[in-house]
């Protein structure tokens, strides 16, 4: 398990230990102990493992093969295990900036070696972007939270709006992260969500100008501003479109689909299940700013043993006969894998996502970025060719591979040419959806 684990990193990502060597420590140098790599990985091990909190660190690595094998991973030779507590030092100390450029450069590395071009719609990289909670506390835990008050009693948190590129194989990768918090506590309005989102946009953009993207976004987006930032960024995007987010445009749609008889389609899945598509192109729409837009909006109607399901969205696409069922089943219902293979996996399947790995605003920051990128990390792992029928015969279910790479971690060396980028470039890693 451990030179499956070895294997992937050093195939997807053979740069990787310089990238590690360059993070961004401020603490001097000359009085270290421990090496950034090494700490790294002390780190990203918390969450690699699901180990749920850091002080489980020196249980779970605590036999010589597992720091044999630390040593292995960060390329040092340390004598020990560094303490919780130095761990925290050291991510305190840690660029934030560094971890996010570490990030873009293994997402970068992925889409140029087209590892996820299985999962283009169209030849659009689909991308999820949706918010979520992190932490919640009873009182204000510092100047940057936001607050809510609700029945008289006021709740502090923090929230994080998430870009999650998506494939149908399941994965769920994190593109970037956007902290949505109050930068100035003296403002008399709140961040949010939407402002973050122009932020986010906008360094997506400078991030990745070439990549083709289509937004899968929740009815929160379907407004004048979104519209005008995909437009200039020429995205295409899928926009859950509901009769409250733009009232007098959802009327016009139901409308005119009673009328337009020739866009309509039915297909049917399996003996029990029909979907009947609906769609009405060129619908305006002008925001409050006065800018008027032109969209296409898809709706689908699919009945079978579950009952009666409703769905509808707001698209650029054209669209047309061939490609209605196409955008709506690999383009708008991919939305829902942001909240099962991102968040909902890394809350309560083992990474404890609301978990205080640090009260500390940069650590904090850093915590959550060990988390989206150790958690890319194991989706490859468990998605890639390497161990998919090993752990289907050994394990019963995937469910168990982190339990079961702790035991090869802490019992098993992994052997050095595992490590090895030249001859992992030469192997085949295909990702899979079984």
């Amino acid at each position: 398990m451990g030179a499956a684990l070895a294997k992937t990193l050093a195939h997807f990502w053979p740069d990787l230990p310089l990238w590690l060597r360059q993070l961004g420590d401020s603490r001097d140098q000359d009085q270290i102990t421990f090496p950034r790599q090494f700490l790294f990985w002390t780190a990203a091990l918390t969450f690699l493992l699901k180990l749920g909190a850091r002080r489980q660190l020196h249980y779970e690595l605590d036999s010589p093969a597992a720091l044999a094998n630390l040593n292995r991973l960060a390329g040092c030779a340390m004598e020990k295990i560094a303490h919780g507590d130095t761990v925290e030092h050291f991510l305190s100390h840690l660029s934030t900036a560094s971890l996010e450029r570490l990030r873009r450069n293994m997402m970068r590395r992925l889409l140029r070696m087209k590892a996820l071009d299985a999962g283009r719609l169209q030849g659009h990289t689909l991308v999820v972007i949706d918010g979520t909670g992190q932490f919640h506390f009873p009182a204000r835990h510092c100047a940057y939270c936001l607050a809510q008050t609700v029945g008289g009693v006021t709740h502090y948190y923090h929230h994080v709006l998430e870009a999650k590129l998506v494939t149908p194989e399941g994965l769920a990768l994190s593109l970037d992260s956007e902290f949505i918090l109050n930068s100035d506590p003296g403002a008399t309005k709140q961040d949010c969500e939407l402002k973050a989102f122009i932020r986010l946009a906008a360094r997506l953009k400078r991030q990745y100008p070439q990549l083709r993207l289509c937004l899968l976004l929740d009815a929160l987006y379907a407004n004048g501003t979104v519209l005008h930032l995909c437009a200039e960024n020429h995205w295409r995007y899928l926009i859950t479109f509901k009769r409250g987010s733009l009232p007098t445009l959802w009327e016009d749609f139901q409308s005119l689909c009673t009328l337009a008889e020739e866009n309509r389609q039915s297909v049917r899945l399996a003996p029990d299940t029909v979907q009947d598509y609906a769609w009405v192109r060129d619908l305006e729409h002008v925001d409050n700013q006065k800018r008027r837009h032109r969209v296409n909006a898809l709706q689908c109607r699919e009945e079978g043993p579950d009952g009666l399901r409703f769905f509808a969205w707001l698209t650029n696409f054209p669209l047309w006969p061939d490609n209605v069922v196409e955008l709506a089943q690999r383009g708008g219902r991919r939305r829902w894998k942001i909240e099962n293979e991102g968040f909902n996996i890394q809350k309560n399947g083992g990474f404890n996502l609301e978990h205080a790995y640090s009260t500390k605003d940069r650590p904090m920051r850093n915590w959550y970025l060990l988390l989206q990128i150790t958690h890319l990390i194991l989706q490859l792992l468990e998605r890639g060719s390497l161990l998919d029928r090993q752990a289907k015969s050994l394990f019963g279910s995937l469910a168990n591979l982190a339990r079961r790479l702790r035991e090869s971690l802490r019992n098993v060396l992994i052997p050095p040419e595992a490590l090895d980028g030249a001859a992992a470039a030469r192997i085949q890693i295909r990702l899979n959806s079984s």
